[in-house]
């Protein structure tokens, strides 16, 4: 495998667990950094590159954004994200991966673009999901402004600086792993008469 590929298949690990915390904006920086010549697609995927894609994207990343402080209507939108973010994820892999044949590259898409993506968005729906039944839903927004800011970043670091990007996801899951076991605390075995 050369340089070239392992590199790409880093910048769609970072791009699609960007996807698990928003969906489009993942998109839209690809789509930015491929306009502007900063990202190259692979062949199939330069139509995310074009001015029609850059909008809908960046429009539908603006739709996402605003309907995450809504209540309500971030809980549906919580509903939807997982699936969305799933195909996004496979998407984003799909399209960033190069120099590989097309079966194995939609079987690393579907399997590390997706798998990863899913992961991320279970972990922002549980932290939705505590944040609203600790909070009544008030702090929703400052989980909604954190997520959107990791997606940013994350999407960012994925293009300009992949291995950084990998780190940050396996950081990611590090710390809310350690969490979620330590909030189940050990298991002691049941006392026999």
């Amino acid at each position: 495998m050369s340089t070239e590929t392992l590199l790409s298949i880093l910048v769609g690990v970072g791009l699609s667990a960007a996807c698990g915390f928003r969906v489009f904006v993942p998109l839209l920086i690809m789509s930015i950094a491929s306009h502007s010549g900063h990202m190259t697609l692979s062949e199939g995927f330069q139509w995310i590159g074009s001015f029609p894609a850059l909008l809908a994207f960046a429009i539908a990343t603006a739709l996402e954004v605003l309907g995450y402080y809504i209540p309500w209507v971030d809980h549906v939108l919580d509903m939807v994200a997982t699936p969305a973010s799933i195909v996004a994820g496979t998407l984003v892999m799909a399209s960033a991966i190069s120099g590989m044949s097309p079966f194995l590259r939609w079987s690393l898409a579907i399997i590390a673009g997706g798998g990863v993506a899913a992961a991320v968005q279970t972990f922002t729906g549980v932290a939705r999901l505590t944040s609203t039944a600790t909070t009544g839903g008030l702090a929703n927004p400052l989980v909604a402004s954190a997520e959107l800011g990791i997606s940013v970043l994350l999407s960012a670091l994925a293009i300009v600086l992949p291995i950084a990007a990998v780190a940050a996801v396996l950081a990611i899951f590090y710390f809310v792993g350690r969490r979620f076991f330590k909030a189940r605390g050990p298991r002691l075995p049941a006392k026999t008469p």
